[in-house]
């Protein structure tokens, strides 16, 4: 099969695995150095956020339906949509009585509340002042700047992506008992990936750890597709702001591809039964022809995506989750 004057031919991503099974694969626990972690970690935490905040996906709040709403370090907000499609955010509570604006609707663009018809806009009317909202095309972000406590930035640390338009994008979210620094660490711990996950990861291995010119976790990996058919690809793990840790797919199929995984903190700092929330976003992209046909069935093919997450995530929060009760009693330094 070829193309044009170039004689490309055509190549299948696809290759068959031949290598040792799961208890002969070479140990990684004396790699995955704790201090390694720690200070990936510790560097991660020291970058502004800007006190922003991610809270869904972008696609999940729509023209003309439901608001959505939710709580950010102990905070109460709601987000929702105008009739032009523009993002609005505020306190979750109606200034009037406290009724909860989630459960309201919106007519017209505008929220208004199920107790007792007060109306908001997305300005600030009767004590309700709006949060700053950003809309980046994937996901949407609030800024709070009393929960982050920093400097605030005008717009969030977004991650480089693939051209919009030219990938498939899905987001999973996920709830766990830990704190955003759980999160990340499991994140920056690339070593557990074929032990932990054998039934997506096989043969990884770490070609280079974060260094001062270069802050990022370097990995071969191969992606198991069924049986012994895998992908192999190269990827990058950096961390741009303190809750994000980001995968770029460097080499190998669908090199562009991105994947965000984004902690949101749900409870206020310090509480003794934290809950953060993971929100990812898989953002797949690739040169060859066939991947029209992908775009097309986006539809059909986020809901596989959002599972894939999901599987990943079953275990990965049960690391995290271990993680913080480890270092809420003392056992683990953190």
């Amino acid at each position: 099969m070829t193309q044009g004057a170039d004689e490309t031919r055509w190549t299948s991503p696809l290759r068959v695995r031949r290598g040792p099974g799961w208890a002969a694969q070479t140990p990684t626990w004396q790699e995955a150095k704790p201090a390694l972690i720690a200070e990936a970690l510790k560097r991660a935490e020291g970058r502004p956020s800007g006190n922003w905040f991610v809270v869904g996906a972008s696609r999940g709040v729509v023209v003309g339906g439901r608001p959505r709403g939710g709580t950010v370090g102990g905070v109460e907000i709601v987000w929702w949509r105008t009739e032009t499609g523009a993002l609005r955010a505020g306190p979750g509570a109606c200034p009037h009585l406290g009724a909860p604006l989630r459960n309201s609707r919106v007519v017209c663009g505008t929220l208004v509340c199920h107790w007792h018809g007060l109306a908001l806009d997305g300005n600030a009317f009767a004590g309700w002042d709006p949060y700053p909202v950003h809309d980046d095309g994937v996901l949407v972000w609030v800024r709070l700047d009393e929960v982050g406590g920093e400097e605030p930035l005008e717009r969030p640390v977004v991650p480089a992506r693939p051209t919009p338009g030219s990938g498939v994008e899905a987001v999973f979210t996920a709830v766990g008992q830990c704190e955003p620094q759980d999160v990340v660490a499991n994140r920056l711990d690339p070593w557990h990936g074929s032990w932990f996950h054998p039934y997506s990861f096989v043969d990884l291995r770490v070609v280079r750890t974060p260094r001062d010119d270069h802050d990022a976790f370097a990995v071969d990996v191969s992606f198991r597709v069924a049986g012994r058919l895998v992908v192999p690809v190269r990827a990058e793990f950096t961390s741009p702001e303190p809750r994000t840790v980001v995968m770029h797919i460097t080499e190998g199929e669908g090199a562009a591809s991105v994947v965000e995984t984004h902690a949101t903190p749900l409870t206020p700092r310090g509480d003794t039964s934290p809950r953060t929330a993971v929100v990812e976003a898989v953002v797949a992209a690739s040169d060859r022809r066939g991947f029209a046909l992908a775009r097309a069935a986006a539809p059909l093919l986020r809901p596989l995506m959002r599972r894939a997450a999901g599987r990943l995530w079953r275990d990965d929060l049960a690391y995290a989750e271990r993680r913080w009760s480890l270092r809420s009693t003392g056992r683990f330094p953190g």
